[in-house]
């Protein structure tokens, strides 16, 4: 199936869950999560989940990688969307966030983080296939972001949803996940 074809039926399929099922399979995706051996983690980048696409919580799957290295440096996205770039800017308890036009809450100000010393990333998704690669929402900022970072940096989604065979219109620059969780199974690409 195409990317097009994949929003459309995943983002379908996001809408059909409950708050309450939504809730059971974040706990399930943490449970999953836990299982992981990873690495130590200097610096993290994540992302604020959005309610609106019915996205996984991923406030708690930085919660629990902060609770296993807490040293941990926590960077979430500031997007520019005339050059459709981001960068990662470096969040603390204190920091204030803004939600921009495409609902997307980000920092409103702070450092940033050189692509290159990110250990870790929590990419957002829409649909995954079984060689690790990703449908997003369309806009490639996380794809050009993913080619600036390090090969070790481990790239991490999270889906409710199992692998689908292949994306049929992969394109060059697409940038696979290193392992994608689900509520039953870890996938390691």
């Amino acid at each position: 199936m195409t990317k097009k074809e994949l929003r459309k039926i995943y983002r379908e399929k996001r809408n059909t869950l409950t708050t309450p099922e939504r809730s059971r399979l974040d706990d399930l995706l943490l449970i999953q999560l836990q299982t992981v051996n990873l690495p130590f983690i200097n610096i993290l980048f994540s992302y604020w989940p959005i309610e609106a696409n019915k996205e996984p919580n991923t406030h708690l799957f930085t919660d629990y990688i902060e609770f296993r290295n807490p040293e941990l440096v926590i960077a979430y996205p500031k997007s520019d969307f005339t050059s459709n770039e981001m960068r990662a800017v470096v969040v603390t308890e204190e920091t204030a966030f803004n939600r921009n036009s495409y609902c997307i809450y980000e920092p409103v100000e702070g450092a940033s983080v050189d692509p290159e010393e990110i250990d870790m990333i929590l990419v957002p998704l829409l649909a995954v296939d079984k060689n690790g690669y990703r449908v997003g929402y369309g806009k490639g900022f996380y794809d050009k972001f993913l080619s600036n970072c390090r090969k070790e940096c481990i790239k991490a989604g999270f889906s409710y949803f199992e692998p689908i065979e292949q994306i049929s219109d992969r394109e060059d620059f697409d940038v696979p996940l290193d392992l994608c969780i689900t509520p039953q199974n870890v996938y390691v690409f």
